[in-house]
């Protein structure tokens, strides 16, 4: 008899008086990440019942401009990687990283 096992992630948001995040803090524990804090999540889950993402996009105060546009290109290199392994389409994942591409030139990101 085989046993599932599960693992938890823990997303935990600390918000100002307007809601606004403050703090971000997360745990993975099978990840080895105990209460680590973030400045930005990009959160999105498949609803198959109604076919539609469901998102929860936060940030903090303290997250710099600069480093959300890195954030986000790292984030598009990553769901074209991702994208590829799970549909194995390298020809819209390499034209997705074509985008990635000319998005961090637009932002001047590899000038760093």
């Amino acid at each position: 008899m085989m046993t599932n096992n599960t693992s938890e992630i823990k997303i935990q948001v600390t918000v100002d008086e307007n809601k606004i995040p403050d703090d971000i803090r997360w745990t993975a524990a099978d990840g080895g990440i105990n209460n680590e804090q973030a400045k930005a999540m990009l959160l999105s889950i498949w609803d198959s019942k109604v076919q539609e993402t469901l998102r929860i996009d936060l940030w903090t105060k303290e997250m710099p401009v600069d480093e959300m546009k890195v954030f986000f290109h790292q984030t598009l290199v990553a769901m074209a990687d991702t994208f590829e392994r799970a549909t194995d389409d390298k020809k819209m994942s390499d034209t997705m990283r074509d985008f990635c591409a000319y998005f961090a030139e637009k932002l001047e990101l590899h000038k760093k």
